[in-house]
């Protein structure tokens, strides 16, 4: 078995109960609610879809960990995870399998989600490059929390747990950057949360913004974290 393997057997799993059409279905529903309807898309003269893409942050500090949290835990209460480091393959091919299968549902929930700016570019000329840069984000974001919370996962007994912890992680690097709204912090302080927040450098892709920056931001902590669980099984091993 290569990693091409593991990650088939992986998403074989996913697929196999309600979970990944349930994650697909709230996240593509919850987007087109809340633009739509509590966003009021048509209510405005606006050609753009920046109010799609706001909430995006949010729903993946639902969304993400539960497609991760099945990743090490699950494997722990089945008792695999000691086959599957019998098999012919390197500690780093093994957590990239799980994290590309989740990368797979990822870009599945997606492009789910491009007939709302084909259909809305019926009504007016949108900017394609804030939209492209939207979804950049998008992708972005949502691989450096699938590699947070399949960390967490590694680490944790069982999949409530590796859940619930993700979320509380995800929160917190998610919105570290919004701290100064609530308790007065050096402006030194604050500048190190605002950059340590995954929120502040996806706001640069709403705007359509590509500074390289941003893409370093989001290639260290998603190598950090696949970094950290590379070396959580080394030592299980």
């Amino acid at each position: 078995m290569n990693v091409k393997g593991l990650m088939k057997k992986e998403l074989k799993a996913y697929f196999n109960s309600p979970m990944a059409y349930l994650v697909v279905l709230f996240f593509v529903l919850c987007l087109n609610i809340f633009f739509f309807f509590f966003g009021q898309f048509f209510a405005h003269d606006n050609a753009n879809m920046r109010g799609y893409f706001q909430i995006v942050p949010v729903l993946f500090i639902l969304i993400l960990p539960a497609i991760s949290m099945r990743s090490w835990a699950e494997e722990r209460k089945l008792r695999t995870d000691e086959l599957l480091f019998t098999l012919p393959l390197s500690e780093f091919e093994i957590v990239m399998g799980k994290f590309l299968s989740g990368v797979f549902l990822l870009v599945l929930m997606i492009l789910l989600t491009l007939p709302v700016p084909i259909m809305l570019n019926m009504f007016g000329n949108f900017e394609r490059g804030q939209i492209i840069g939207e979804y950049m984000g998008t992708f972005l974001l949502g691989m450096a929390g699938l590699s947070v919370g399949q960390f967490i996962s590694s680490r944790t007994s069982n999949q409530i747990s590796a859940y619930i912890f993700s979320v509380i992680i995800l929160i917190f690097i998610t919105f570290i950057g919004d701290i100064t709204m609530i308790i007065n912090v050096p402006p030194v302080v604050g500048n190190i949360f605002s950059y340590l927040s995954l929120s502040t450098h996806f706001e640069s892709f709403e705007k359509g913004i590509f500074d390289t920056r941003d893409f370093a931001y989001f290639a260290i902590i998603i190598s950090l974290f696949i970094y950290l669980n590379i070396k959580v099984i080394k030592l299980k091993k």
